[in-house]
């Protein structure tokens, strides 16, 4: 019979993502086929299926770490905040309507729970062991009535839970000793360990806790994990930009607009893990400076993230960077903004019927209801971007938007798709200026593709007299190797016979 075992905490990103990816990968090593899941996630940092379905990019990290190539069911159902207390919701990767907060919690959500069951089902019928992630903290008491993804999973499955608290936020003993009050006996049985994260310091000053917390609780610490310095595993929620470090000392200088409805941030992961690149993400109120390139990332709600750029002055800005000669580059909705407009007459986003685009490109969106979710392939020929010469095949990404770009010229398209969710296609992606200095596609992931990403920073190298770079960063082989790192590090952190015993197995059972 196929095992399971859960992570909770005692709040969000206390660093469940992070602990489930690497058991994920310990599992893996040790010889198991686990499998990742979440049951329901909220985050605006997506990903696209093989089979053109919608999931959350923390499991498809969690999938990379087991092995294994991402499926819906690894992730249900999907929340993507869409505005003030909305979300779109994804169900088994399908967008099926925008409820407010409210409305999903008092109507939909248990109507979900069948998609949940239904997925949980698949997986332990497919693999060894199912490694479940919970959200936010099992102990909000207004929502448990509803909960589908704590735990009423733990209960329905009958899960090994272990909750995890952040010291470095302070709070950890209390928040631990909260939680397990705040559930109820049964629940609080299902608790079979305390993970402590985040940790920095000498262990032998945190011992007296340590005892103190298993006197109190009767449940027994798993394991003290340390503070991960600048860990190379893409992130599932834009809280964690707050994170990343600048590199002060980088020859090239990448500025990202951060806007409200920010999504698929990890676009720009590898990139910042090149050696001569330093991303600096742009807030509310921050200057942009004259970077050696600016980006404008996708977004959940396109209208609204261009009406804020207007607010913001940042439309101005960005086109007196551009006459300056700064390249601007836009991914799916920050290409549609490069445009000179964004048509909403059917008000899929906003209650607004256009929106003057900041006007760096000869396109113009409609809004559609439709959402388009692909996974790609596509090679770079005519792509003239910063006066680049390059010719690549066999390039990968993945589109998740709405609505429909053209052309107001008859230039063509900055790449060549080949596929499409596996279907051979033959159309045009993108666009680039009249002047080279600025693009747009709708392609998530084209910087993770090793030498289109190191074309484009040469170019950018070139224009400071600085000499070309070679291919030295491979993006996959850096996060598997991270992903190696983070299973070592936990391995050696955690007392991984109480994970085993949890699951009733010896260590070394498939091995």
């Amino acid at each position: 019979m196929t095992k399971a075992i859960m992570f909770q905490g005692t709040s969000s990103h206390v660093g469940k993502s992070i602990l489930t990816t690497a058991l994920c990968r310990i599992l893996k090593q040790d010889g198991y086929r686990p499998v990742p899941f979440k049951a329901q996630n909220m985050a605006l940092n997506s990903y696209v299926t093989k089979d053109g379905d919608e999931m959350g990019r923390a499991q498809v990290a969690q999938a990379e770490a087991a092995g294994l190539e991402p499926i819906v069911q690894m992730n249900p159902v999907l929340l993507k905040p869409s505005g003030n207390q909305t979300s779109q919701v994804v169900l088994m990767g399908k967008p099926v309507g925008v409820y407010s907060a409210q409305e999903y919690h008092t109507h939909y959500s248990l109507t979900a729970w069948d998609s949940v069951k239904k997925s949980m089902a698949y997986l332990e019928e497919h693999f060894d062991v199912v490694v479940i992630e919970g959200a936010g903290s099992p102990a909000e008491v207004n929502l448990k009535d509803t909960d589908i993804v704590n735990m009423r999973v733990a209960r329905e499955f009958q899960v090994p839970v272990f909750l995890i608290a952040d010291i470095d936020r302070g709070g950890a003993l209390a928040s631990i000793v909260g939680t397990l009050e705040l559930l109820e006996p049964e629940e609080r049985d299902l608790v079979k360990g305390i993970v402590i994260n985040k940790f920095r310091g000498d262990i032998r000053l945190l011992e007296p806790a340590l005892t103190f917390l298993e006197e109190k609780t009767g449940k027994p610490i798993l394991g003290v994990v340390p503070y991960l310095d600048d860990l190379g595993i893409e992130n599932e929620d834009s809280v964690s930009l707050q994170d990343k470090a600048e590199h002060l000392d980088r020859s090239l200088q990448i500025a990202v607009l951060q806007t409200p409805k920010i999504s698929n941030f990890t676009d720009f992961d590898a990139l910042s893990h090149e050696p001569d690149v330093e991303i600096r993400y742009i807030r509310r109120g921050d200057s942009i400076g004259h970077p050696d390139m600016v980006i404008l990332p996708g977004s959940k709600n396109t209208i609204e993230d261009l009406l804020y750029l207007h607010r913001c002055g940042y439309v101005e800005e960005l086109r007196r960077l551009a006459e300056d000669g700064v390249p601007v580059a836009g991914i799916c909705g920050g290409y549609q903004m490069l445009g000179q407009e964004v048509l909403d007459p059917g008000h899929v986003e906003s209650h607004h019927d256009r929106v003057e685009g900041i006007g760096l490109l000869p396109t113009r969106t409609h809004m559609e209801g439709k959402k388009t979710t692909h996974q790609v392939t596509f090679s770079c020929h005519d792509f003239d971007f910063l006066g680049l010469d390059v010719s690549f095949d066999h390039l990968h990404g993945y589109e998740i938007h709405m609505g429909q770009t053209d052309f107001l010229d008859t230039e063509g398209g900055a790449f060549a798709l080949r596929t499409r969710s596996s279907r051979p296609v033959t159309a045009q992606d993108g666009k680039v200026s009249a002047d080279k200095q600025v693009f747009g596609t709708y392609m998530h992931g084209v910087f993770d593709n090793d030498e289109l990403r190191r074309a484009v920073l040469n170019a950018l190298r070139q224009r400071k007299n600085l000499e070309p770079l070679p291919v030295s960063f491979r993006w996959n082989e850096y996060k598997d190797a991270e992903y190696n790192r983070l299973a070592d590090t936990v391995r050696k952190a955690l007392r991984m016979e109480l994970i085993y015993e949890s699951l009733r197995e010896e260590p070394n059972a498939h091995v």
